[in-house]
């Protein structure tokens, strides 16, 4: 007898695709912030876009639902470890009051 999923892998796949889109439009908003402060703002800046790019490596497969089903992996270690280094990096950013 096979186990019938239901909607549970479709709703797993729509959010992991949220979470990629939310940290897309962080890094947005923190690139504009970031590219105005000169090159300390350049550099955190290119930093956040390393992360933002590595979040989505990470995400890839989980969103396209051929990721693995296991929470063991290195996935959600690897996205909240890049969610966490974009609000550190967006602190200064924000304390620096560039709205």
């Amino acid at each position: 007898m096979t186990r019938d999923p239901g909607l549970q892998p479709e709703r797993t796949r729509l959010a992991w695709r949220r979470t990629a889109l939310a940290l897309t439009v962080v890094t947005v908003l923190a690139l504009r912030l970031a590219l105005t402060g000169g090159v300390a703002g350049a550099l955190l800046a290119a930093l956040m876009v390393l992360l933002w790019v590595g979040a989505l490596v990470a995400l890839r497969g989980r969103a396209a639902g051929r990721g693995p089903g296991r929470v063991g992996t290195r996935t959600l270690p690897s996205v909240a470890l890049a969610a966490a280094g974009l609000a550190l990096l967006s602190v200064p950013l924000v304390l620096r009051g560039a709205w």
